[in-house]
């Protein structure tokens, strides 16, 4: 494996940190899906798009599929701001919060960070596998 990999390194903490949130965000969406969807529906099945979102990146950052990596954290990047800024605008849309609203208040700002995170890393590596 070289340098350039995407799980290489630090990369592994990043793939770690993704899988963590593709559970969490997985089993919060299935489970307000599953029990109270009618309460929320937006809301919750952003968490389920957030969710697939999250597994999709960790695949492809485990599996240094850079291209799929960039697309896919950079819609989690937009969806983040998107999301952040319409609890913030319009709090009546989510009655129930999701991984996303306030810009991931509930997790620590982290669903902020982490796509700024990801794509740094994976920006990183496409120069590095240039040379």
């Amino acid at each position: 494996m070289s340098d350039s990999h995407t799980s290489h390194g630090f990369g592994r903490l990043l793939v770690a940190v993704y899988a963590v949130f593709a559970l969490s965000a997985s089993a919060r969406s299935l489970y307000q899906l599953a029990t109270h969807a009618e309460d929320a529906p937006f809301a919750y099945s952003l968490s389920a798009l957030a969710a697939l979102v999250y597994v999709v990146a960790t695949y492809a950052l485990g599996t240094n599929r850079q291209r799929l990596a960039s697309w896919t954290i950079g819609f989690e990047l937009v969806g983040v701001l998107a999301v952040g800024l319409l609890t913030l605008l319009d709090p009546e849309l989510f009655p129930d919060a999701t991984v996303w609203s306030l810009f991931g208040i509930q997790y620590a700002f982290v669903p902020l960070v982490l796509p700024l995170v990801g794509l740094w890393w994976v920006y990183r590596h496409r120069i590095a596998g240039q040379d």
